[in-house]
């Protein structure tokens, strides 16, 4: 005997959290979205909208996603990695993801902006100290192929180690400086 159950799935006080790294400003495709939300009774449309709204900001950069469901009520939330951070601190144009493969970042990061990101990131960071969140910064800008004041990552976080570049906290920056 088999039961056939029609209709929207029961509501329930379970939270589910879907994450999903999508690219801002733009729609996801619903193949991306639709398998994960349709069964929780979400409209995979309307929580691509909510997606592209609140991503307007970050244009052409890839961010990460927290959708979570309760009651089949979707809630978006933005986690903007350190490498989104650090693409967003150069001020580049958006790029057009179908003609432009690949992307150079020649723009050049001040040592006070990898400061800043690395405030943003702080609470998200596994290091045990701040020189440590401001070494995984210059990390993601090794990764995305930027410079600070001119100089390679690596060589940066070399003088951070030997003592040459202080590196403090600042006080007065808000976690929502981006």
């Amino acid at each position: 005997d088999y039961i056939i159950i029609k209709g929207m799935p029961p509501k329930t006080d379970e939270v589910k959290i879907l994450r999903i790294k999508v690219v801002g400003g733009e729609t996801p495709n619903a193949a991306q979205i639709a398998p994960k939300l349709s069964p929780l009774g979400v409209n995979p449309r309307k929580v691509g909208d909510d997606i592209q709204k609140l991503t307007k900001d970050w244009k052409g950069i890839k961010v990460m996603i927290e959708i979570k469901v309760k009651n089949r009520d979707a809630q978006v939330t933005l986690i903007p990695t350190a490498a989104a951070y650090v693409i967003k601190a150069m001020d580049e144009p958006p790029r057009n993801r179908k003609n432009q493969k690949i992307q150079k970042h020649p723009e050049s990061l001040t040592m006070e902006q990898v400061e800043e990101i690395a405030t943003a990131m702080k609470s998200r960071s596994k290091a045990k100290d701040f020189k440590g969140v401001v070494k995984e910064i210059l990390g993601a800008c090794q990764s995305v192929g930027g410079t600070i004041d001119g100089k390679v990552p690596k060589e940066v976080g070399k003088m951070i180690e030997k003592g040459e570049v202080q590196v403090e906290e600042p006080q007065d920056i808000s976690d929502n400086y981006f």
